[in-house]
């Protein structure tokens, strides 16, 4: 199996070389690429990601769906897998994901935990567990066959947020879709910078306006809308 790692970028100049460098130790010998894929950075991304290892794009077309798109049309491995830079990836991630393509998964991602010792963090850590869809999410990674990404004509750009969601409520049309029983670790800024009600009302308002199917664009402008983004 050859996994091509993909990264959508802005302004990830912070986050994106530890990544990187944890992508290529963790795979060791194993058949990997890693893509950035920027959508405008004004920092050292691109230098950075450039610098670490990963082949560089810039997307024409700056949101997460379009820049996952485009690297997605330079990628040469028969597995993508989408990673957001400020992501803690797990070790074993390339055994996991080749283990569960070859038991006859198309598409699936991990579960979670936060980088903190809350409690209440802990307990919506662990309903990612469950394969439900307000439980996903991109922070969980998300791999899928190039075979099966292709059969989807990839992420609608339609979503310039949400788009993850939507991807995988495709995915469970057609394919089987595997939770990996193991976790990758998220950042729990949006939490330090507001109370853990805010966020959680916040997200449950952005979920039910997608699944109202609300324009992507009013969903979005709600959203930073309710949260502080210090």
């Amino acid at each position: 199996m050859k996994l091509s790692i993909i990264i959508p970028t802005y302004n990830e100049a912070a986050n994106i070389a530890r990544l990187v460098q944890d992508l290529f130790k963790y795979a060791g010998d194993q058949s990997i690429e890693v893509i950035v894929s920027d959508g405008g950075s004004k920092d050292a991304t691109l230098e950075i990601a450039l610098q670490a290892g990963a082949s560089v794009l810039k997307s024409p077309k700056p949101g997460r769906a379009a820049q996952m798109n485009y690297a997605a049309g330079f990628a040469n491995g028969d597995v993508l897998y989408f990673v957001h830079a400020d992501v803690g990836i797990n070790r074993d991630y390339f055994r996991d994901v080749e283990r569960a393509v070859s038991d006859g998964f198309e598409a699936g991602c991990y579960r979670f935990r936060f980088d903190s010792n809350r409690a209440i963090l802990k307990i919506n850590s662990y309903f990612t567990r469950f394969n439900r869809l307000m439980c996903r999410g991109g922070d969980q990674t998300l791999f899928v066959t190039r075979k099966l990404f292709d059969q989807l004509n990839g992420f609608d750009e339609y979503y310039t947020i949400m788009e993850d969601y939507d991807i995988i409520i495709r995915i469970w049309k057609v394919a089987r879709f595997k939770i990996i029983p193991k976790e990758v670790t998220v950042s729990a800024r949006k939490y330090k910078n507001n109370s853990w009600l805010r966020v959680q009302i916040a997200n449950l308002t952005a979920f039910t306006m997608f699944y109202l199917k609300r324009e992507p664009s009013r969903i979005a402008l709600k959203y930073k809308s309710m949260l502080d983004y210090r």
